[in-house]
């Protein structure tokens, strides 16, 4: 287990809008407003189309990550994550998990990593500044390259 002690900066409300991607716009949010780390509580709204982890068969490597995605379309949502900065790149890496409903499929439930998202309507979030430490996300080699949450000057 690894912990920290955090500091909170300023918390934002954010809606994005029908038609908007999730991470486009979130991405574009972090970025105007200099926001390099943070968590979202929770947000609620509804997606046109999602692409989630997952797959339709048994999986050959359980105890591996899975790197696969299903796409599911007309959702509602609720879901959570974290913000933490990823160096390579210069823009803030969300980790984002959701739990959806499948409007057409009686709200057939579907939970799992976000990876992407398309809003239908609009989607409601409540983001949270971290200043302290910085949060850094990079990918371990020796964990079959899983990205992991670091606290502090990785160097």
């Amino acid at each position: 287990m690894r912990a920290t002690e955090i500091r909170t900066g300023r918390k934002f409300a954010l809606a994005i809008d029908h038609g908007e991607d999730f991470f486009t716009a979130l991405g574009t949010f972090c970025r105007d407003n200099a926001v390099q780390a943070g968590h979202i509580p929770t947000f609620i709204g509804g997606f046109s189309t999602a692409r989630l982890v997952g797959c339709c068969g048994p999986l050959k490597h359980p105890e591996r990550p899975l790197w696969e995605e299903i796409e599911v379309e007309t959702l509602e949502v609720l879901g959570t994550g974290t913000l933490a900065w990823d160096a390579e790149n210069s823009c803030v890496a969300p980790h984002i998990h959701v739990s959806a409903g499948i409007k057409a499929a009686s709200a057939d439930g579907r939970t799992s990593h976000l990876l992407g998202g398309t809003v239908q309507f609009v989607t409601e979030l409540i983001v949270e500044e971290i200043v302290s430490p910085a949060l850094t996300r990079p990918r371990v080699p020796a964990l079959y390259n899983v990205p992991l949450l670091t606290f502090g000057d990785t160097k």
